[in-house]
């Protein structure tokens, strides 16, 4: 597998594959196996799916795309944007999947086509460790809370603030690192995101963070996505058959549990989802 965790050099790929002739000549499946190569856009700030340690990328998605690599036979590539240039990226032909991964909604799937879930994306709280104050979900109310720009948790977290009484702050972030720290600091009192991804900070750093449980968010999952179109359907369709097989003989459950600790209950595949 091969990495571009420098942004430079991301910019030199996607550089080059926007340049490239898209047209109708060949499906994305096609283009994909002519060239040997799967561009994959994410943001390498959402551990435990992708993050950067001692400069080598690594998570769950590493190690799911490795794999999706060996079924389609071709190398993976994986450029870092911030994440809320990552869908307009995919929109613009810079990469050909995201994997992120995206939380499944109403809204992205009328712009976009999900592949099978591959983890629980339900929300929840991550507060500071030792701080009785925020005991459930609830107790933020007239406090300052945070969560990442342009994500799913940001808005189910601004629609659950919206139920509560008194004026809650919510402040966004650019990545959760920088919640994170906030959080940390005291600057704000929980941050919304995840239940796996806030799990395993709260795991990394027990002496900092604690979850809040339970998670205050409706049951959703996480899913890779492409563009909708006719171009990309057949990418997708072997990505999705790909993941089948791993559900079948236990690979993505061993990634699951070697990055949440536990093995996920996930459907094959989600046609109404609860946001």
């Amino acid at each position: 597998m091969r990495v571009l965790g420098a942004f430079v050099a991301g910019l030199m790929a996607v550089g080059s594959l926007a340049a490239a002739p898209q047209g109708h000549a060949a499906d994305l499946l096609s283009q994909v196996k002519s060239s040997g190569e799967l561009v994959v856009g994410t943001e390498m700030q959402f551990a435990p799916f992708d993050f950067l340690e001692d400069g080598e990328h690594k998570g769950l998605n590493v190690e799911v795309f490795d794999e999706i690599g060996k079924e389609l036979g071709v190398k993976i590539t994986f450029v870092d944007l911030p994440w809320d240039s990552v869908l307009p990226g995919l929109e613009a032909g810079k990469f050909q999947v995201v994997a992120g991964p995206v939380t499944i909604t109403k809204a992205r799937m009328e712009r976009y086509r999900f592949t099978s879930p591959i983890a629980d994306a339900s929300v929840a709280l991550l507060k500071r460790a030792g701080d009785t104050s925020v005991a459930k979900p609830e107790d933020i109310a007239g406090k300052v809370v945070g969560a990442g720009k342009a994500s799913s948790q940001l808005e189910q977290l601004k629609a659950y603030v919206a139920t509560l009484p008194g004026k809650t702050e919510v402040r966004e972030y650019v990545d959760n690192n920088q919640a994170y720290a906030d959080l940390a600091a005291g600057r704000i009192v929980a941050v919304g995101n995840s239940l796996p991804n806030i799990a395993y900070v709260a795991q990394q750093r027990s002496e900092t963070f604690e979850v809040v449980l339970p998670p205050f968010g409706k049951k959703v999952y996480f899913g890779y996505l492409g563009r909708k179109d006719a171009d990309t359907a057949p990418l997708l369709d072997a990505i999705d058959a790909a993941l089948a097989k791993m559900k079948a003989d236990g690979r993505l459950a061993a990634i699951q549990k070697k990055w949440f600790g536990v093995e996920m209950d996930v459907p094959a595949t989600v046609t109404d989802p609860n946001v």
